[in-house]
Formats: structure tokens, C-alpha cells, sequence
């Protein structure tokens, strides 16, 4: 997922660094005797878009869509995924025509860091999973026979798929690599296009997302001396992680391929499935009425375009904003700076600082914090993954001084937001309807804001919907789903309620009611956090219209709900106790911690963190660990994964006044990845156990398995302040890992030998035609060699710059035949005859030195892109964002317990002072350079530059891209 919003605010504040992709398509040529035959693309073309050499897949973000499609009809079965899975990488092949090479990476194991996001998205999906299930199960049951009828055939409610599935270790993983490898022989034996193109496969058996396995490769071919620094890059991939990624390989061309999402978009707001307002459409509860055959086909989704986000192009408009002609900088440290800062944003690893949101200029704000301060630190922030903690403390202190004005004017901002949608809707109520109907003013009002809130008096899923507008009544009971609601064990059945008015908002008031079930918290807490708690339930009891300050009500907040787990304390105090019959009353809507008025960090960590905001030793344990997560993010984006095991152990983050005296060193224990069965306990929900062996299913819903408390089938999402369930924070109990592999020792002894196979370790797989110059190369050295232990070290000059090891893969038979997979036949793909492919074990590279933030020897950039207008346009727009919250620099003592001053060195020559324009012997507010190897920005001496900006070649080589 990264970065929330990232390419959005990217592609609106740099317009230029995303362009559409000029595609051709497969052309239906008649025959003549009724028949067609398809032409396929010829990649060996000359490409429209320009020339790329290797092409590297993020085969989840192919994955995902092709088996549970958000804006079309879903697969049959998994088949016809594998399938789809198919004409979709072609397509992005045939868009690309990669010269060189082909990667494709599925996700494997992931580290622990991601593991806690990964289990948080499944146990939401399996909830919505039920939820949409249940609502067509009860849709089915509500429809007449006429209906029925009238359609022609009765329909059965099926079950839908699990995506959970999507997951190393399950059987629908398995399926996948098969078919993929399967698909890719297929093509090297048929299409001569492809002959001349090499292909890696890295499967879901070895172990690490797929981007970041990408990332590996792509550093491991850097370390080679006869690397070519001008190889173009093309990453395909939804997340907006993916930039920083390409930014941090510092690799000159690169781009990111993704779909443009907003193309054949409906209004803006609307789902894209059912076109009403109010939620997303992975999260749409409508059930569709049928339609005829013809008329699905002829509404059939047309394909979304492919866009380019050009890297390169990025890199130009940073280099404008950062200053870093003006102030002489080093292109590539600001970069790893820059991707640090955008860090405290949002990523998959960490909760955002509540400051901070990339849609109200977080991360224009701290890019002024450095500008302002980079003189004060002494140097860059970021060196080769690694953080300088005391100028990264520099930055924060920078963001603390902000940090009350930020959340005022946050609040402001959503009560303007509010009451214009308020206006937009009476204004829309007077125009369809008209004050001669009948309606009063007040009446009006009220119907507009319940349209607001419910998408036009259709009943929408609670869970998504908008709840709450300025002025309105705090309640998630408006009169329109209370009407008539019968308490459990009495009042008519729910057969009963077909045809009656409001009969499906009725049921789904029911369901919901059911689920949101408040349960005081336990636990081992302070007796001064139990009284907090104790003081806010009392304040936060039942409340009405009548005690609600319409001016002051703040956004939305869903009711809680969580289990009798005790392993976890409940997260919030927004919720009451439910009624007798489980029907929770007017549960209160209101955010309590109330950022925007004074004491919100008291009320932040009763609430959140039920602790006294007095306990600054468990404030600063936050912030220090919130700091290990930044360094950990740094390196897993620079260097490869620093940890398997750290994970970040809070639900949420401090505020930037926390961090103080963060410096000190970081360190992390190595470790080893779980393995695929370990993961899916891990990650998995109770609900979604067929995608586990059987004889793990009772640790995961036996109540005496001793990791019963893993799995909660109800559980708790925080808003935090957010109007949309899936922005809230998932609270789950944390995964104890050695109670977890001690439980699972316990029934390995019971897998099978196929199940104990796909819990097993794998490596990337090498394929190429028998036409490739390779392939000769490889039959000649394997034939000099004796013993089963077949190697060969790749040259670059035959295998087409690709640099490590290969070995012979066990599978491989020269000239066997090519089996199709998959029990359904397909008109396309089938079995072959023979197998005109090699596959072959593939090494890369084995790392020797850390990954350098520089341009190697022998770039040779493209004329810029970015003219005269775009600078100083840019230039102007930078001058108004990023300081509305007050000034952004920071004083040698500002913001430092017990007086500490700032004197930060620069160490080993790799930074420089600043501020000098003399000499050598630079000095700036006790700031020093040993080793002189580095230049001061701004002098004007000796010494090569890029841009005024030393090479870091070490060849005495120029490297020049004006700005």
C-alpha cells in the first residue's frame, strides 16, 4: 500500500512527471470464411513509448485485480484467474518490450514489520467478506417468486472467493507458480518475439514482498563493475511506495507503469459499482439487480489506460525545491533525505505522526523545516540508509513548534468542509423539490443532512458511509433505520419483514447492532489510568441531540466492538455499554481526544495508550521505538531488510513534542523469516482457515488451544479521527511469536509430504529460449563439468548484462513436453509438444559493500526536461505552502531537555559544512568536516561537481544536468 495518496499529490504538485503510455493492441484479422484469426503484438518493434531494458513486475498488483476485480464481474473460479492473470502480463509486456530482461516477484514471506499490517488487512477483509455475504444471502432470500420468474431461473446464493488466499503457503499460491511458470515457457517456446528475452521468476515461496525482492536484484546488479549506469528501468506496480523505491536505487532512468486510476471514473465521491456516494467500491454492500446476458456484455469495463511516472523527471523537480543549486547540495543525499521525511506520512510499517497528512501539505511542511534548518544541522539527515538522529531531532523540533497550530487549523478546515456540504445539500433539496411542496426550512435541513449522510435515503453500509455532518444529531440511530426495529427474540421474523417499508434497513440496523458490543477494558493499568478511564465513561455516556453543541461537533466516529480477549485492552473510550438486548442507544460520534483544544495530549494517551500523558518515560519508550521504525524503514528501502523480526509494537504514533534526546545509536538482531505456515497463523483470521493445513484449524478455534486469543472473531477499529472504516486502525492483539511456534511444533508431525513441500523455502528461477546466445554458452560449460553441482558465473556480454550465478534446476529435461496445468481447456493456451525453454537456478550477486546514494561512473543523462517556466513556477507555488503554520526554523537550544546545545559533526568526510565560502577549513556554529574530502556547499574552489555538487564517482569524471 506505502504511502497514502502519494501519486495523487505527486502528479498534481509535479504535473510533468506523468504521461500516458502509448499501447497496441492484438488485431482480429477476418478470414474470409467466417473465421478470425487473433495477430498478437510483436514486442521485437520498435517501441512507441521509447526504448526499456528491463522490465520488473509486482506481480500482487497484478494479482489482486485480476482475481477479485473491483469495477467488474469476478472469475468463475481460480482457473479462470490464472487466466486472466495471463492476458494481463502480456499486455503489460506488450505495452513495455523489455530489450533485455523480465522479472516477476510475488510477495513471499514478508518481515514482522509488515506482518502486523498484513494481519490487520485480513482480519478487515474477512469481516467485510461475511458482511457482504450475509447481505446477499439475505437479498436472495428476500426476493419474490415473481422476481425470480420474471428472470427466467432461479439463482443460488454462492459463496464468495477469499482473497485472503492471495497469501505464501495457501494452495491458491501454489496454483499460481505452477501456472506462471507454465505461462512464461509457453511464451519463450512460441512467440519469436520473445527469444531474445530473459526471465526471472521469483515465486511465493522465497522469502520478501515482491517490490522489495525487485529492489535486491536491481542493488546486486549494481555491485558488478560492468554495470551499465544507463540501463532503463521500468517497475510495474500499484503502490505509491513504489517512487521512493525507484528514487532510492539512484539509478538515472527509471520509471513506475501503473494504471490510471481515475480513467472512466464515475463522479467524483461514487462508487464505482453501484454509482452512489458515501463509500469505496471495495467496500459497496449494494447487491446489483440481475440484468440480461446482453446487456452485462454491452456494459462491459473498458481497459484503464497506462500511465508513466518518469523518476527522472521527479528527481529534476526535487532538485528545484530542495535548493540544491542554490545551496550547492548533493542531489542524491537530498533524495534519501527527502524520502526519510516522507516516512513520517504514512507507510505499511508505521502509524503517521497525527500532525501530519500528505493531503494537508505534510510533507511541503517538513521539506521547509529543512531548507530552513539545513545550515543549523550541520548536514544532510540520511547517509547511505543510515540516520543522523541528532539532525533528524532538528527536523521534529522544527514540526513541534507547529504542532498545536496544525491541528486548529485541521479543525477549522473540516468545519468549513462540513457546512459547505450542509449548503450544498439544501441548496440541492430547494431545487428538486422547491419551497411550494410542503417542506419547512427546518424540514428540509434535516432531510438534506440525512441524504448527505446516507447517499439519497439508501440505506448504506455503516461501516463506510459518511455518519456525521456539523449540526447534525450524534447517533447511529437516525429515525430511518429505528423505525420499527424489533429487539432480539421478539417482533416480526426476518421473513416476515419482506416487502415491508424500510424492511432492509431494518435488517441491516439489526446486523449492525449486533456487532458493536462495548466491553470495559482489563488489564494491568496504572490506578491513575484506570480512574481516566473510569472519569471518561462517565462524560462519555448517553448523549442526545439536546447535549450536543452543533457548532463544536466533530467528524464521525463508528462505534467499537471487541471480544472478551484480555490480552488486549480495549483502544478507545468512544464507545458505551450496550443495552440489554445487545442494541447499542445513541452511541456517542464525537472524536474525544479533541486534537484542536488544549490538553488533547492528556486525552491522546488516556485514550489511546491508557496512560497518563505524565508518564514521560513511557512517552519517550513510544517515541524510541517509533525512531528504531524509522531507521528500520531506511535501511529496508536502501540497503535491503535490516530485520526479520523487529516490528513496531504500539497501534499508534507520538507527537513530534515527544522526540526528545533521540539520539543514540540503532541497532537490529538479524534474525530469520517465519515460515509460510507461520505466516498464515500469523496473519490469518479464524474465518479464513481453509486456506491453512487442517491440522492447525483447532489452535485457530478451539477454545482450549493456547493461542485461542490470536484469533478474535470481533474486534475493535478505531477511526481516529477518519469518517471511513478503512482508514480506521484495526486493534488486534499483538502475535506472540514463541507462543505461536511453540503451539505449531506441536502438529507438524501431522502434514503430509505435499503440505510440507509448499512450507518449505524457494529460490528465483532463470528461463530463456533455446535461441538465446545463452543458452549455448550454458550446454558448454555444463557438459566440461562432472557431479550434479552444475554452475556457472553469467557474462554479461552473452547473457545480455545480466551478472550472478546459475545452476541446473531439478525440473529441467531438455526436450520435454510443455504440459498445460490447469484441468479446463483455453483456445489460447494449451500443452505443446515440445518445450523450447530452459529454466535454470539463479543467484544474484552477493552484496560486498552497502548500496551508495550516487550516480555511477559513466552516466549520461537526457537533456532536462523541466524548462525555464516550469522552475520558476514551481518556485512560486513552493513559496506559499509549508509555512502556514508558523515559522519552521529552529535554535541551537529550542526544543532540548535540560539546555542541550546543538554541535553536530560531520564524520568520515562523507559530510559537509555549511554556510562557508572561503576554503577548506569550513566551520559553522561548532560544526566540523574531518577528512576534507567532501566539499562545503557554496564553495567555489577546487573540485569536480554535478551541479555544484561533488561526483562521487571518484574518477574525476564531470556528471551535468542543469536545472
Amino acid at each position: 500500500m506505502g504511502v497514502p495518496a502519494l501519486f495523487r499529490w505527486l502528479s498534481q504538485k509535479y504535473p510533468k512527471i506523468v504521461s500516458p503510455v502509448i499501447e497496441h493492441f492484438p488485431v482480429e484479422v477476418d478470414n474470409g470464411d467466417g473465421t478470425t484469426t487473433t495477430v498478437p503484438v510483436d514486442i521485437g518493434t520498435p517501441n512507441p513509448n521509447g526504448e526499456q531494458d528491463n522490465l520488473y513486475l509486482d506481480m500482487n498488483s497484478i494479482i489482486h485485480p485480476c482475481s477479485h476485480p473491483e469495477d467488474g464481474p469476478a472469475p468463475a473460479n481460480e482457473e479462470e484467474m490464472m487466466i486472466a492473470i495471463f492476458e494481463y502480463t502480456e499486455r503489460i509486456v506488450n505495452a513495455v518490450r523489455p530489450r533485455k530482461l523480465l522479472m516477476m516477484a510475488v510477495d513471499g514471506v514478508a518481515p514482522r514489520a509488515k506482518m502486523n499490517q498484513q494481519r490487520s488487512r485480513r482480519f478487515r477483509s474477512a469481516q467485510e467478506a461475511a458482511e457482504k455475504e450475509q447481505a446477499a444471502a439475505e437479498d436472495n432470500a428476500m426476493r419474490t417468486v415473481e422476481d425470480r420468474e420474471g428472470k427466467g431461473e432461479s439463482e443460488e446464493h454462492k459463496q464468495m472467493w477469499d482473497s485472503n488466499a492471495i497469501t505464501p503457503g495457501t494452495p491458491f499460491m501454489d496454483i499460481l507458480t505452477a501456472s506462471l511458470r507454465y505461462w512464461v515457457r509457453f511464451k519463450l517456446s512460441t512467440d519469436a518475439s520473445w527469444q531474445r528475452l530473459k526471465v526471472i521468476i521469483s515465486d511465493a515461496s522465497v522469502p520478501g514482498e515482491g517490490e522489495h525482492k525487485i529492489m535486491d536484484f536491481i542493488r546486486s546488479q549494481r555491485s558488478s563493475p560492468l554495470h551499465d549506469p544507463n540501463t532503463r528501468h521500468v517497475l510495474y506496480g500499484l503502490d505509491a511506495d513504489l517512487i521512493m523505491l525507484g528514487l532510492a536505487t539512484h539509478e538515472p532512468y527509471f520509471r513506475i507503469l501503473r494504471e490510471d486510476l481515475s480513467a472512466n471514473d464515475v463522479k467524483p465521491g461514487h462508487c464505482r459499482k453501484c454509482n452512489l456516494p458515501g463509500h469505496m467500491a471495495d467496500q459497496c454492500r449494494t447487491v446489483p439487480l440481475p440484468k440480461p446476458a446482453e446487456k452485462q456484455m454491452a456494459e462491459k469495463m473498458t481497459l484503464k489506460p497506462y500511465v508513466w511516472l518518469h523518476v527522472s523527471i521527479l528527481r529534476e523537480y526535487l532538485a528545484v525545491e530542495m535548493n540544491v543549486a542554490r545551496l550547492g547540495l548533493d542531489l542524491e543525499r537530498v533524495l534519501d533525505d527527502w524520502m526519510f521525511m516522507c516516512l513520517f506520512v504514512g507507510n505499511d510499517f508505521l502509524p503517521h505522526l497525527p500532525s501530519l497528512e500528505i493531503r494537508e501539505d505534510g510533507i511541503d511542511t517538513l521539506i521547509k523545516i529543512w531548507i530552513d534548518n539545513i545550515k543549523l544541522m550541520g548536514g544532510y539527515v540520511t547517509f547511505d540508509g543510515q540516520i543522523d538522529l541528532l539532525r533528524a531531532q532538528v527536523v521534529l523540533e522544527g514540526l513541534a513548534k507547529q504542532e498545536a497550530t496544525i491541528f486548529k487549523s485541521r479543525r477549522q478546515t473540516e468545519l468549513q468542509r462540513d457546512s459547505a456540504a450542509q449548503r450544498r445539500a439544501q441548496a440541492k433539496e430547494r431545487r428538486e423539490f422547491g419551497m411550494s411542496s410542503g417542506f419547512t426550512q427546518d424540514a428540509m435541513a434535516q432531510s438534506a443532512s440525512a441524504r448527505v449522510r446516507h447517499g439519497n435515503d439508501v440505506a448504506m453500509d455503516m461501516n463506510a458511509m459518511i455518519l456525521q455532518m456539523a449540526g447534525q444529531p450524534l447517533t447511529t440511530n437516525p429515525p430511518q433505520y429505528a423505525r420499527n426495529l424489533p429487539t432480539r427474540g421478539s417482533g416480526p421474523s426476518r421473513n416476515n419483514m419482506v416487502g415491508q417499508p424500510g424492511a432492509n434497513n431494518m435488517l441491516q440496523a439489526e446486523q449492525f447492532a449486533e456487532k458493536h458490543v462495548k466491553v470495559k477494558p482489563e488489564g494491568t493499568f496504572s490506578e491513575e489510568s484506570r480512574i481516566m478511564w473510569n472519569n471518561s465513561a462517565g462524560v462519555l455516556g448517553k448523549r442526545t441531540r439536546d447535549s450536543v453543541d452543533p457548532t463544536t461537533s466533530n467528524a464521525s466516529y463508528l462505534p467499537s466492538v471487541r471480544d472478551d480477549d484480555k490480552s488486549m485492552p480495549s483502544m478507545s473510550s468512544r464507545s458505551v455499554p450496550s443495552s440489554a438486548n445487545g442494541i447499542p442507544h445513541d452511541l456517542p460520534l464525537e472524536d474525544t481526544v479533541k486534537l484542536w483544544e488544549t490538553g488533547y495530549e492528556r486525552r491522546y494517551y488516556a485514550q489511546k495508550f491508557h496512560v497518563s500523558s505524565n508518564d514521560v518515560l513511557f512517552r519517550s519508550h513510544v517515541a524510541r521505538a517509533y525512531v528504531e521504525g524509522l531507521s528500520w524503514i531506511l535501511l529496508y528501502y536502501t540497503q535491503g531488510c535490516p530485520s526479520w523480526t523487529w516490528y513496531y509494537p504500539y497501534h499508534y504514533a507520538p507527537f513530534a513534542t515527544d522526540f526528545v534526546n533521540i539520539g543514540g545509536a540503532v541497532s537490529f538482531d538479524k534474525g530469520t523469516p517465519f515460515r509460510p505456515y507461520e505466516l498464515l497463523m500469523g496473519v490469518m483470521p479464524a474465518r479464513s482457515n481453509h486456506t491453512i493445513p487442517k491440522v492447525f484449524h483447532s489452535l485457530m478455534t478451539q477454545i482450549d488451544s493456547p493461542i485461542i486469543d490470536f484469533y478474535p472473531e470481533i474486534f475493535e477499529t478505531d477511526l481516529n479521527g477518519k469518517k471511513y472504516a478503512w482508514q480506521g486502525v484495526v486493534l488486534l492483539p499483538w502475535i506472540d511469536e514463541k507462543r505461536l511456534l511453540d503451539a505449531m511444533e506441536t502438529k507438524y508431525h501431522l502434514l503430509t509430504a505435499d503440505e510440507i513441500r509448499r512450507n518449505t523455502f524457494g529460490h528465483e528461477d532463470l528461463m530463456f529460449s533455446i535461441c538465446h546466445p545463452l543458452y549455448e554458452e550454458m550446454m558448454k560449460t555444463f557438459l566440461h563439468q562432472k557431479g550434479d553441482k552444475l554452475q556457472m558465473v553469467l557474462d554479461p556480454k552473452v547473457s545480455g548484462d545480466l551478472h550472478g550465478l546459475i545452476s541446473r534446476s531439478e525440473p529441467y529435461k531438455p526436450d520435454s513436453r510443455l504440459e498445460y496445468p490447469l484441468s479446463t481447456t483455453h483456445k489460447k493456451f494449451a500443452s505443446a509438444e515440445f518445450d523450447d525453454s530452459v529454466t535454470v537456478r539463479f543467484a544474484m550477486p552477493e552484496l560486498k559493500a552497502v548500496h551508495k546514494s550516487m550516480l555511477l561512473p559513466g552516466v549520461v543523462c537526457d537533456t532536462p526536461v523541466l524548462q525555464n517556466e516550469d522552475v520558476h513556477g514551481m518556485r512560486g507555488r513552493d513559496s506559499k505552502v509549508g509555512r502556514s503554520h508558523g515559522g519552521n526554523g529552529v535554535t541551537p537550544s529550542s526544543g532540548r531537555a535540560h539546555g542541550e546545545q546543538h554541535n553536530s559533526t560531520a564524520r568520515n568526510g562523507s559530510d559537509r559544512a555549511y554556510g562557508n565560502n572561503n576554503n577548506n577549513n569550513n566551520n559553522y556554529r561548532g560544526s566540523t568536516v574531518r577528512g576534507g574530502s567532501d566539499r562545503a556547499p557554496g564553495n567555489n574552489n577546487r573540485g569536480s561537481t554535478y551541479n555544484g555538487a561533488r561526483s562521487r564517482g571518484g574518477n574525476g569524471s564531470v556528471y551535468r544536468r542543469p536545472f
